[in-house]
């Protein structure tokens, strides 16, 4: 496995390396272009290129949970919820719990950051928690828990970024050459190189075009193979592989899409975050592989749950074709069998129904949002805003008044 994680990381670096070039790349012609000095655009495009990069290192995390609108939450919050995290945590092996966020969303759907297994999160939507069963949920927190063991999170990070700095340095670019003028055209008056200055404002424009295109796929590359991993993670870690196919299916079957989500954080999420108005998620997505073939794989694991397990049903389906983990990587491995549905707890807890899971993430929410709870004498739950100015409210259903304990 460590082997299989080592080698995807150094493919990775080569493609991150192909993205800051594309990044140098820019600035070296921008420079060119308005500044009449190639050298000092490329010196501009390594100082913004270190500047990401330890921002992406140090506060990659706390800009994408930011970007998410996820709010962080404790063990009483959610216990059924940390309880899984948990348990996806021992499972892998992790030495720290990740801290837990939940974004109010309805959509469904989840992701994981950070830079190491020491600063990891996880972070999932309000409208995941209402519609997964236990089962379901373990499949997906364990797919994410399986992105930090692999260490993907921080790759990811530094790719987000510097997606969006190539994207705004070009689209700043193809704005000043369109509608600002450039240094280069005036130099073209001058005697000789005209033609070849010419070529090169070309050239700029060409690139400035097409490198967020070039690096946006660079990114999608990346993200894909390591999809399978830790889809293969998760169903070692649960020992259900039909608990994270049945999550992918209900996530692919909604019309409803993460608001906050967008081109540079997309990657980052368990499923593509996009959706057409109305429409359930695509199989035909560059940000992650087909979802039904992702189903089909899991559910293809009929032999046992581990990574060999894995890799025959990507075999199967893929009717022969590149393994996702090398023989090497495998040796050694054991046999994981499939264990049964819904576990029993060491709380020993029930399975809540949706009704009551819905229930259950809507009082988290208004309680996160510090709405107060008054309990009339008839049943009714009134739910009062932080801005409530009076000190007592007439129930709509019985009519009674009841006091708001924190009104004076």
């Amino acid at each position: 496995m460590w082997e299989q994680v080592r080698s995807n990381r150094i493919r990775s670096v080569v493609l991150v390396g192909m993205m800051a070039l594309l990044l140098l790349a820019v600035g070296y012609l921008l420079g060119w272009a308005f500044l009449d000095s190639p050298i000092g655009g490329l010196a501009i495009a390594l100082v913004i290129l270190a500047v990401l990069n330890l921002i992406a290192f140090f506060q990659g995390d706390n800009i994408m949970l930011a970007i998410s609108r996820a709010r962080k939450i404790k063990p009483d919050d959610h216990p059924r919820l940390y309880n899984i995290v948990e348990e996806m945590r021992i499972a892998s092996g992790l030495e720290r719990m990740p801290d837990v966020y939940i974004i109010d969303d309805p959509a469904m759907n989840a992701f994981a950051t950070g830079r190491d297994a020491q600063h990891a999160s996880v972070a999932v939507t309000s409208g995941l928690l209402q519609a997964l069963n236990r089962d379901e949920l373990q499949g997906v927190i364990g797919h994410e828990i399986a992105h930090i063991k692999n260490r993907d999170v921080l790759l990811m990070s530094l790719c987000g970024v510097l997606l969006g700095a190539i994207v705004l340095l070009a689209w700043y670019g193809s704005r000043m050459m369109l509608f600002g003028g450039m240094a280069g055209g005036r130099r073209s008056s001058r005697g000789g190189g005209g033609s070849a200055q010419g070529i090169i404002i070309i050239v700029a424009i060409v690139l400035a075009i097409l490198a967020p295109i070039m690096a946006q796929l660079i990114y999608f590359a990346i993200s894909r193979k390591r999809e399978y991993m830790a889809d293969a993670s998760s169903a070692l870690y649960t020992r259900y592989p039909e608990g994270l196919a049945s999550a992918l299916e209900k996530l692919a079957g909604s019309k409803v899409q993460v608001q906050a989500a967008n081109q540079a954080t997309a990657p980052a999420y368990i499923i593509n975050p996009f959706r057409e108005k109305g429409r359930a998620a695509a199989d035909l997505t560059s940000t992650h592989p087909p979802i039904s073939e992702r189903i089909r794989i899991l559910r293809s694991m009929a032999g046992g749950a581990s990574l060999a397990d894995y890799n025959q049903a990507y075999r199967t389906i893929h009717k022969g074709g590149k393994p996702v983990f090398s023989a090497a990587s495998l040796a050694g491995a054991g046999t994981v069998g499939i264990r049964a549905a819904v576990p029993e707890t060491a709380l020993g807890e029930r399975e809540p129904t949706k009704v009551e899971r819905t229930r259950e993430v809507s009082d988290l929410m208004w309680r996160m949002n510090e709405y107060e709870t008054v309990n009339c004498d008839c049943g009714t739950k009134l739910k009062i805003p932080p801005d409530f100015k009076r000190s007592n409210v007439r129930c709509p259903h019985c009519g009674r008044i009841n006091n708001v304990r924190s009104r004076p």
